[in-house]
């Protein structure tokens, strides 16, 4: 049983409706395939990194194992939870650090983690709350207002509420963009940490040499396909320099012509 797994998942996004009459018709234009056909393993305690640039379908692959979005075709599952039919467990095994800052501002810092173990079913959480406060930084932000909070500060606060249930499985959608480098070594401290204590990480990230440093495995996306599936050392061989040298050779191949290999 793996940690993550997809088998031939793919996502097309219905055209959107254009005037009040496509309101009430099927359109005739295609949809927007964001994924396409993507198969991949991820196992437990690995550091795993997925990358691509804008537009590549990372966010559409997270949003799929959280069960933001439906799968077109093709099955997701976490920790051997199918993410449609056994959504409830497949959700209690993730925690996932979106790109947005989104928040309520009407509730205090620890009211939120309070607010988000109760989501999960936890109770009397306080003891891990004060843990995850301390390791990000937000032990004296603890009883502020959300909306009192910097931008960096919020962004702490997104990465406690994914981390608030205890989950196995742990995806970072950007984490550090836009912070500063106070948090970020802080955070990859406390990352590596629970990767070390057994926890498997999902990165993506437009830092590469932050994912050069921390993932064991990478998988490249480019137009919603998965063109590299690799070891990081098997990555940095084929260019015999640095991570996004091997990025830019990658994204520059014509996508007919990439290999994928896992190993």
């Amino acid at each position: 049983m793996s940690a993550v797994s997809l088998e031939h998942v793919s996502k097309i996004f219905p055209p959107r409706a254009v005037g009040w009459a496509g309101l009430f018709k099927k359109s005739d234009r295609p949809g927007f395939q964001a994924l396409n056909d993507v198969s991949l393993t991820i196992e437990h305690g690995e550091f795993f990194g997925l990358l691509g640039p804008n537009g590549a379908g990372k966010t559409t692959l997270i949003s799929v194992l959280a069960g933001l979005c439906r799968a077109s075709t093709g099955q997701a599952s976490v920790c051997g939870h199918d993410v449609v039919t056994d959504y409830q467990a497949a959700r209690r095994s993730l925690g996932v650090v979106p790109q947005e800052l989104v928040y309520d501002p009407f509730f205090t810092v620890r009211e939120t983690l309070r607010i988000q173990s109760g989501y999960f079913g936890f109770r009397n959480n306080d003891d891990w709350i004060d843990e995850i406060l301390s390791h990000l930084g937000l032990s004296d932000k603890a009883d502020e207002n959300m909306r009192a909070l910097s931008g960096g500060m919020k962004r702490r606060v997104l990465v406690a509420q994914a981390l608030v249930h205890r989950p196995p499985v742990i995806v970072l959608d950007e984490p550090t963009a836009g912070v500063d480098v106070d948090l970020r070594r802080s955070l990859w401290e406390f990352i590596s940490r629970l990767n070390r204590e057994g926890h498997t990480i999902m990165l993506t990230t437009h830092y590469l040499e932050e994912a050069e440093a921390l993932c064991g495995r990478i998988a490249m996306l480019k137009r919603g396909q998965i063109v590299a599936l690799e070891s990081t050392q098997a990555l940095l061989a084929r260019t015999g320099g640095s991570l996004e040298q091997a990025f830019v050779q990658i994204m520059n191949t014509p996508t007919g012509h990439s290999m994928e290999n896992q190993l």
